[in-house]
């Protein structure tokens, strides 16, 4: 009786993730069938239970405190959306891929896993069960510096603990691999003694408001290297030989010696808070984290429905109601940013053309606020004409004109020659998926990567016939500070 009651998650008493004794024999159980279904298919297969967490538990403080050294961690979080959160901590699949047909590759591979495994029935909470957790590089390649060391062209993990909130409940989810000639009852055990290291659940730690040490940041390349690469593009626009091309800068902040990025589980905690209305998210490989708070959908996936969001067109945010409301009028009056806009709007419509019964736009953009930024956004909803995932819906959206350019055959082979940097995952989807293929990806943007002793910020901007350098310079300037005050402390 006593292993089967709840316990209320208070800082500092029980454990962070309490698993009864009838659960852990029902996971043995799980491990059982799997082992059976391994041997009879030559291949592992997934066991997994899933427990309600106590009331007030929190996905990020549980994951962020029980992380191990070097372990695979993420963080999926829109709080604003009655409080939803997926957060994935360990692997124990690793899914990875590169090349043009990476969505395309991890979409069969994790549909194949999920297909097998050996899993409660759903509780009502939305990426509960086994889910798979990560992102893309913005090209197929993937990162070709090393200091995106860990992060792939694709990669999706299978968490050993996921945990998902909606609503102010929360689930956890374990997960084993079983191979065909596994014991499954050890199976079992090493994934809850796993979960048993976590010990007691923890606030999230704060960041230091008076570091003695404090970093400065500057950009990787002179700024004058920017407006040169801008005016570079728009004689090609102008040339008639693209309509739109996205352009981004890379700051890094380093310290003196001594001084250390602060922890990004303090990072997301400001984040969550300050940054209401966009995604905020993390992804963890070895020492390094790569955060973002987006405010840019790029799909979402509710089983026959597809929702995205064209997301062009940006200025800043002001103190004053009256300024802001002036700026958001501005906004929306520009033909430059209009034209912008509806490049993407376009190119998403004809993609979803292959996939979709029907879809459709608002008819005019509205103006939402994210961050330290206004921007023009257009919701896009679409009803599929059969099953795909959201892996895969991903793969037909990426890049969008937001974020790349149009025509893409002209404009993303000029993205890296004309910003010389690597991207990473900048501007990449990151997110999750379910068993079902149902999932959310966001476009990474506003976004950093710490290293053990700096930090890279990231921010692009769509660049078309009537951009001004000097004014695109300006416009990067505003979408670093979603991250740069709070990254170099």
């Amino acid at each position: 009786m006593a292993h089967d009651a709840q316990v209320v998650a208070r800082p500092g008493r029980g454990p962070a993730v309490p698993v009864a004794a009838r659960d852990r024999e029902r996971l043995t159980r799980h491990a059982r069938q799997a082992a059976q279904r391994a041997r009879r298919l030559r291949t592992a297969v997934l066991a997994s239970i899933t427990v309600d967490l106590p009331p007030g538990a929190d996905p990020l403080a549980i994951v962020a405190a029980g992380r191990e050294p070097g372990e695979p961690w993420t963080v999926y979080e829109q709080r604003d959306r009655d409080g939803r959160s997926i957060c994935g901590l360990g692997a124990v699949v690793a899914l990875e891929a590169s090349g043009p047909g990476r969505f395309r590759e991890l979409a069969v591979r994790w549909a194949a896993l999920a297909a097998e495994a050996v899993a409660d029935l759903g509780g009502g909470v939305e990426g509960e069960g086994p889910v798979a957790l990560g992102g893309f590089a913005f090209t197929d390649d993937g990162p070709t510096t090393h200091a995106w060391e860990g992060f792939s062209a694709a990669s999706l993990h299978v968490p050993r603990l996921a945990l998902a909130a909606r609503g102010g409940r929360v689930r956890a989810t374990i997960s084993a691999l079983v191979a065909p000639d596994d014991d499954p009852r050890a199976a079992a055990e090493r994934a809850l003694a796993r979960v048993d290291r976590l010990g007691a659940a923890t606030p999230l730690p704060m960041l230091d408001p008076d570091p003695v040490r404090r970093a400065r940041p500057a950009s990787a390349l002179p700024p004058a290297h920017y407006e040169e690469a801008v005016a570079r593009a728009v004689e090609r626009i102008r040339a008639g030989r693209m309509e739109k091309i996205v352009l981004a800068r890379e700051v890094l902040v380093r310290g003196s010696t001594g001084w250390r990025p602060p922890e990004a589980a303090a990072a997301l905690g400001v984040m969550r808070e300050a940054y209401d209305g966009c995604c905020v998210l993390a992804v963890g490989r070895g020492p390094r984290t790569f955060l973002a708070a987006t405010p840019e959908l790029l799909v979402r996936r509710e089983g026959h429905r597809l929702a995205t969001l064209a997301l062009a067109g940006t200025t800043r945010r002001s103190s004053d109601p009256a300024v802001e409301s002036h700026l958001a009028e501005t906004l929306l009056r520009s033909t430059k940013d209009r034209e912008e806009h509806a490049i993407v709007v376009r190119r998403i419509l004809r993609r979803l053309e292959r996939v979709a019964l029907w879809s459709t736009a608002a008819p005019a953009p509205q103006v939402v606020q994210a961050a330290s930024a206004q921007h023009l956004a257009t919701p896009i909803r679409a009803q599929l004409a059969e099953p795909r995932s959201v892996i895969e819906l991903a793969g037909l959206l990426h890049p969008t004109p937001a974020v790349g350019g149009f025509p893409e055959d002209v404009a993303l082979p000029m993205i890296p020659a004309l910003e010389g940097m690597d991207r990473g995952w900048y501007a990449g989807p990151v997110g999750w998926t379910d068993a079902a293929g149902d999932g959310e990806l966001c476009v990474a943007l506003r976004s950093a990567l710490l290293e053990p002793e700096q930090v890279r910020c990231f921010a692009g901007v769509g660049v078309v016939a009537d951009s001004d350098p000097a004014a695109e310079l300006a416009e990067t300037e505003i979408k670093l500070q979603a991250l740069l005050p709070l990254l170099s402390g």
